[in-house]
Formats: structure tokens, sequence, C-alpha cells
């Protein structure tokens, strides 16, 4: 694997190089060697934050860790990357995908699949038209992270979410 560190509001050492050369590369038995793994360490407060970013053919792989301390953010960083390539590697398997940046011995290894993603509730409803203000109102009213509309400006489906700080995104796609 090849990887790219960078470092916010926080000087790289060493120590963190080899730590995360060290955990991460617990992960390059699921990769080809050219395999590029972003790392980015950055410090807000007391927040150590790391976040890894691998890009793969038509999907990226990304995870990111909170703790007072940035070695524990790398410990716990990589076992979401694992979980995530598992959940990859179902995915890919069970499309018959390529598996284009991902070793031969890991997609063909045999695995428990305990985080099979089951459908287990469906619904449907009315859309009535309403701008994104409305839809953010309504999505509060409701007490839900995140709200489907139809934009009534452009009469295309819509998605209000809640973000951090108490503000609110709008997702509009493009066809």
């Amino acid at each position: 694997m090849q990887y790219i560190i960078s470092g916010k509001n926080i000087d790289v050492t060493e120590g963190l190089k080899e730590a995360i050369y060290e955990k991460i590369g617990k992960l390059e038995r699921y990769f080809t060697p050219e395999t590029e793994v972003h790392v980015t360490l950055s410090v807000e407060k007391e927040r150590q934050k790391i976040e890894i970013t691998i890009p793969m053919k038509g999907n990226i792989i990304r995870a990111e860790q909170v703790s007072s301390d940035m070695y524990v953010s790398i410990d716990l960083v990589e076992e979401i990357i694992e979980r995530q390539l598992r959940k990859y590697k179902n995915k890919i398997v069970d499309k018959q995908q390529s598996a284009v940046g991902l070793s031969k011995t890991f997609v063909e290894e045999e695995i428990e699949d305990d985080d099979e993603i089951k459908i287990i509730r469906s619904k449907r409803f009315a859309m009535k038209p309403m701008f994104p203000e409305e839809a953010c109102i309504q999505m509060e009213l409701l007490n839900h992270d995140f709200y489907v509309f139809r934009n009534a400006s452009t009469d295309e489906v819509n998605v209000v979410y809640k973000r951090k700080g108490n503000t609110f995104g709008l997702i509009e796609p493009e066809f």
C-alpha cells in the first residue's frame, strides 16, 4: 500500500507515522501494493482525529475516528476499515463486480456474513411539493435526521439532512 499522510494543526512525527504503518499496515493483506491510502491527522481543541480514505474502483472506503489521544484514534479506525472491507467484499461477491484494488486471497477467502444488509421495513408516502426551508421544518417536527421531499421550485426529489452544529444540508441529484 502507498501511504499519503498529512496533518492539519499537527506535526506528523515519526512516531505517528510508525503507528499508522503498524496499525493500518495490518490491512495490507486486503489490498494490492498499488493501492493508495490517504491518511489525514488533525487536532481541534481536545479532539484528536484521524481520517482514512482508500479510493477503489467505483467506491471509496472511508473512516474517521476521534478521541482525546491520536494513538487511540489510529487503533480504532483500523477496526472500522476492516469491517467496511468485509462488507465491500460481500457486495462485490454478491454483485459479481470487479475487485480491482483488492488482493485475490482476500476476495477468495470465506467469511461469516454477520453484517448482511437486510431491509426490514419499507415505506411509501405521497410527496407534496415544498421548498427546502419547509422540508427542514417538517423534518424538525418529525424529529428525524433527514427528510425526502419534492422540491417545489425544481420538481425534483431532494433530501434535507441535519449537520453538526444544528445546521442543515440539501441534496439535489443531478441526472
